[in-house]
């Protein structure tokens, strides 16, 4: 690879799903893990960081169990996460070493995010390693992880890495050619959508499709991660990662797949952590006028300006903030339990003292508790 004309994108997370490290549910695509392999490696050279999100521990787990389909029951998905991931470290460890690059297990669960402390510390962990040139391998914990604290797909858990490392691209490699203005399997005349601004509201219509037999998500869920990757400045490309030569080509700057760009601000890593990591608790109702100016100025939003509270939650938990047609704008910490928000929507902040009985906070959210979606 030409590294004068490689892209000028240094850091990036790489996504490999099910339906591609799986060779037709006889075990791991090993032909295909030695081209992938190869192609990072030749970026590793060129002074790229590079991050591996990989999934294929359950799918690898069925075949080496014997197992024709997925189970339905959580405690046999995780036994075979627990039996497939062994292979499927091996199976890159080993691939890496030729290349005497050292690889790293990360194994996470949407637990270790929610947590500020945690989700630091992870940080703080993928930093150093690539600071030591290592590649990190990044699964999520199929083995302990549960319906309630589970990512939901390694989509998701992409674009969450990518805000953990600050990457500069997402590049998210699946069975598709990229993303289509409609389903291709259903509509002939659907075409591949080469570039959009990854907050193109027409993607979700285009995206919309069901989830292979191995994998979990869809090509919904991978609009999705592009989005929350963007949170952090990157960029997304989806592309069909049995294409020869794919990853290095993309570096070149060939023009395959789709490309999701991305031209709004990047957030704060905190705002990053408060829209992505936690679980939503409840929700806050905004009249017209506080979801504008939540909307435009990202303002601290007061009780005054909410007009229903739904959900139970506590003081300090994350809430989401909607506009009187149901549509999401913000996301934040709220400074009030449910309970206290359901006496105060629509009173000015001078009167709270009066309604609750003790002096609290002005706002329902402060404006560095707030992000807007």
């Amino acid at each position: 690879m030409s590294t004068a004309s490689a892209n000028t994108s240094k850091r990036w997370v790489i996504k490999i799903g099910s339906a591609l490290l799986t060779d037709n549910g006889e075990g791991l695509a090993l032909k295909a893990l030695d081209h992938w392999v190869e192609q990072i490696a030749e970026l590793k050279n060129a002074g790229y960081d590079i991050v591996l999100v990989s999934s294929g521990a359950v799918a690898e787990g069925l075949t080496r169990l014997g197992w024709k389909t997925r189970p339905d029951s959580l405690h046999l998905l995780q036994a075979a996460a627990a039996v497939g991931q062994a292979g499927l470290v091996q199976a890159y460890e080993s691939r890496f070493k030729k290349f005497e690059i050292i690889t790293a297990q990360v194994l996470l669960v949407h637990e270790d995010l929610s947590s500020r402390t945690r989700y630091l510390n992870a940080r703080q962990t993928l930093q150093s390693l690539l600071e030591y040139s290592v590649i990190p391998i990044i699964n999520e914990n199929d083995t302990v992880a549960t319906d309630e604290i589970r990512f939901g797909d390694n989509d998701t858990l992409a674009g969450q890495v990518a805000n953990l490392i600050d990457a500069d691209k997402l590049l998210i490699l699946t069975d598709q050619e990229g993303v289509f203005s409609d389903d291709p399997r259903v509509h002939a005349d659907a075409v591949l959508i080469t570039e959009q601004d990854v907050h193109d509201a027409s993607l979700d219509q285009a995206a919309k499709d069901g989830s292979g037999t191995l994998g979990r998500g869809g090509m919904t869920t991978k609009i999705r991660a592009a989005r929350l990757a963007a949170r952090s400045g990157a960029s997304t490309i989806i592309a069909n990662g049995l294409t020869p030569s794919i990853i290095t080509r993309l570096a070149n700057n060939e023009s395959l797949g789709t490309q999701l760009t991305n031209t709004r601000k990047p957030m704060t890593p905190r705002k990053q952590w408060l829209s992505g990591s936690l679980s939503i608790q409840g929700t806050l109702t905004l009249d017209e006028g506080a979801a504008r100016v939540i909307a435009d100025t990202g303002s601290s939003l007061l009780p005054i300006g909410i007009s229903a509270v739904s959900g139970t939650f506590d003081r300090g938990e994350l809430v989401s903030c909607i506009n009187v047609n149901g549509q999401e704008i913000a996301r934040g910490l709220v400074n009030y339990s449910s309970d206290e928000a359901n006496k105060i929507i629509g009173i000015a902040s001078n009167q709270l003292a009066a309604i609750l009985g003790y002096g609290g906070d002005e706002e329902m959210i402060h404006r560095d508790n707030l992000v807007v979606l």
